[in-house]
């Protein structure tokens, strides 16, 4: 029986564009493109781990809003459930500090960066892709 991770991804947008953030070199999947987010720990609820992991990694604060989707995704030795929340900054700026790079991009430029299958196919249906 494989292990199941659970993930929280913010979609994020302004001006027409979402944020998306670039995976670091020594992570799992490396240099993918993503939402921005991470691993919810155990005893902390979605919107908790999400606000936190944006912290972490963007020193971003956000008001995290609705889910927006949900996926499930098996990868080798492992099932990734994937959870998208409508999400809004509250400041500005950001700074890329747990994550490669960031970027602030249309919808008509995700096939121009590399996402993990996961991320992917859940962006497909939040675009009206896929079913």
């Amino acid at each position: 029986m494989s292990k199941t991770i659970r993930v929280v991804a913010a979609v994020i947008s302004r001006d027409g564009k979402y944020l998306i953030t670039q995976r670091r070199e020594t992570a799992v999947l490396p240099m993918l493109w993503e939402f921005p987010g991470g691993r919810v720990e155990q005893g902390e609820d979605d919107k908790a781990a999400l606000r936190r992991e944006l912290r972490e990694r963007l020193e971003a604060e956000v008001d995290v809003g609705e889910k927006v989707g949900e996926r499930r995704h098996d990868y080798a030795g492992y099932t990734l459930e994937l959870v998208l929340y409508a999400a809004t900054l509250k400041k500005d700026w950001i700074v890329a500090k747990r994550v490669r790079d960031y970027r602030w991009v249309p919808s008509t430029e995700f096939d121009d960066h590399t996402f993990p299958d996961a991320d992917q196919r859940t962006m497909d249906l939040l675009l009206g892709l896929t079913k």
